[in-house]
């Protein structure tokens, strides 16, 4: 019984990191790019990293928001069919 519920909670966890990658992969690939252009431009303002981080992840957020929402309702079925 309590191996059951590791498992549950493990699953749980996988599919959030799943869900979650390529939004925080895109958020850090937009912060490396900027941080080498204010490197190179050294143009040092705090603002003008977390926009385009922002926006990047907004943006594959929504362009992945029918793959999620279809991850997430996989994942739900398969916790309801789960055997008692």
């Amino acid at each position: 019984m309590e191996s059951e519920g590791l498992d549950l909670v493990r699953q749980s966890l996988l599919i959030a990191l799943w869900v979650s990658a390529p939004i925080l992969i895109a958020g850090i690939v937009v912060g490396l790019v900027v941080s080498i252009a204010q490197a190179v431009t050294q143009v040092q303002e705090q603002t003008l990293s977390f926009v385009p981080k922002i926006a990047a992840m907004i943006l594959v957020a929504v362009a992945l928001l029918g793959w999620i929402s279809a991850q997430m309702v996989e994942f739900a079925q398969q916790m309801f069919i789960l055997p008692t």
